[in-house]
């Protein structure tokens, strides 16, 4: 019998889990998938929001901005990339202006500090690139860039560390009432909680409507990207919105903390909440409406697309606290945009919501701090000569693009909660992340996989499932 299991390990599952893991209870998490970050929280645009755009007064821009500003101390805390870089929101024709204003204004009710708009002049000394057309632009120093993986994986493996427990490939198929809290149904057995948390992303709904008689609706919402290599990475220092639309923040030209320039997302409403597949159509608007904010986008130089779902409810707004009609069940859902940097904030309010239902204590041994996947690129030339002579495996490049080690794809296997398949070394190391989108070094991370876990490579998986890489051997079918 557990006290509180969540299901879903994307970042608000991970970020409630961390949180949780503070005080004295006995703590699961579920996931349907192989690893942590397999849903929404790996496919977006990595952004750090300001918290001008939500509604005043709601939910998502009270979390927004607290998120926004706990997460410069947790990127130390749990050590993951993060860049306070700023944003620009670009108002292309003086008509518009009145809803620039608008959104200056939000902004301050929301609480959000050192809000500007920017006259033509000052916009294109701070980015030259800008579009020749933009007449001003709101700008928010507050604004970042995070990687998303390891916001994820850093909050999971901290909350294991500290005693959560992580059962993967475990989805959900029944919820049902017992008398002191929920049986969990699941493809792994029955499993028996206190409290339920739903942190299930596009699959929060199906969870919640198993619960309660007042229905909610997620439509999965598609956004399609382009990410160009690193060679344009500087093309600009900020992230670069379009004044917001019905279906959000529009597209964006942004800057990642690993040095690349993201394009998108798209935001097209899908029934499919599987549909991650990318279309033209949609590229080709990712790609039109970049340019209209920003000029001369070196697109030759895109490495990759793909597409992520965001969970859009019906209300736009993120649905936290305790089901009325189902007690002990607490919902998690709706988080789309700004759900990402809301995600640390969201975990501090789900678990204040347990610790008072529960009267939980604190732990006095809870272990605030996490150190990641050591990058030997931060080391001065002495350190990296001396850790290659102690681990001679920081001295074999296996992913020549973005020069990682076999000592890092072993670190990231071998940790908690570490990687059982390509995409999962890919997350925590950028192994196949780079300009040959993983060509030359799958064969290599594979065979380390294979070493490394004690399994054939022909157990070896893309992404966990049926995803498998090898199918047999060339001599078998000689």
């Amino acid at each position: 019998m557990y006290d509180v299991i969540i299901i879903g390990a994307g970042v608000s599952g991970a970020a409630t889990a961390r949180e949780l893991s503070r005080y004295k209870v006995k703590a699961c998490v579920i996931e349907k998938e192989e690893d942590v970050c397999c849903g929404t929280s790996k496919a977006n645009s990595a952004i750090v929001h300001a918290g001008y755009d939500a509604a005043e007064g709601s939910l998502m821009a009270k979390l927004n901005v607290r998120g926004n500003q706990m997460m410069e101390q947790l990127s130390k805390d749990l050590d993951f990339p993060f860049k306070k870089n700023g944003s620009l929101v670009v108002c292309l024709h003086e008509e518009d202006m009145p809803n620039l204003q608008a959104l200056y204004d939000r902004g301050v009710a929301n609480g959000v500090k050192e809000l500007r708009i920017l006259n033509r002049e000052e916009l294109k000394e701070m980015e030259p690139n800008i579009s020749d057309q933009a007449y001003a632009a709101l700008y928010a120093p507050t604004a970042g860039i995070v990687c998303p993986f390891n916001l994820n994986i850093a909050m999971a493996e901290n909350a294991n560390a500290n005693g959560v427990e992580f059962k993967f490939d475990t989805e959900v198929t029944d919820l049902k009432p017992i008398d002191e809290g929920w049986e969990i149904h699941t493809n792994n057995g029955v499993f028996r909680t206190r409290y339920v948390v739903n942190a299930a992303g596009v699959y929060a709904d199906r969870l919640h409507n198993m619960v309660s008689e007042k229905k909610i609706h997620i439509t999965p919402r598609r956004g399609d990207y382009c990410l160009l290599d690193k060679s344009a990475g500087n093309h600009v220092s900020k992230t670069i919105f379009a004044l917001p639309g019905k279906y959000g923040k529009g597209i964006l030209v942004a800057p990642t903390v690993h040095g690349n320039l993201i394009l998108g997302p798209t935001a097209i409403d899908i029934e499919d909440k599987e549909g991650t597949n990318t279309t033209r159509e949609g590229l080709d608007q990712v790609i039109e409406r970049a340019e209209m904010n920003v000029k001369n986008i070196p697109l030759r130089q895109v490495i990759t697309s793909f597409a992520g779902l965001r969970a859009h409810e019906d209300g736009h707004e993120f649905l936290i606290g305790e089901v009325e009609d189902a007690k002990g069940f607490i919902d998690c859902a709706g988080i789309e945009s700004p759900g990402l940097t809301s995600a640390p904030a969201i975990g501090e309010m789900v678990a204040q919501i347990l610790k008072e239902k529960m009267n939980l204590e604190e732990k006095e041994d809870f272990i605030a701090t996490r150190k990641g996947v050591l990058d030997p690129n931060t080391l001065s030339k002495e350190e990296r000569m001396e850790l290659i002579k102690e681990k001679p495996e920081y001295g074999n490049i296996i992913c020549r693009c973005e020069m990682v080690t076999e000592g890092e794809i072993m670190d990231a296997i071998n940790r908690p909660l570490g990687a059982k398949s390509l995409d999962g070394v890919k997350r925590r190391t950028r192994a196949g992340m780079g300009r040959c989108q993983a060509g030359f070094c799958s064969p290599r991370t594979m065979e380390i996989l294979a070493r490394e876990r004690h399994v054939s490579m022909f157990e070896i998986t893309k992404s966990g499932g049926d995803s498998k890489i090898v199918t047999g051997t060339n001599k078998d079918s000689l």
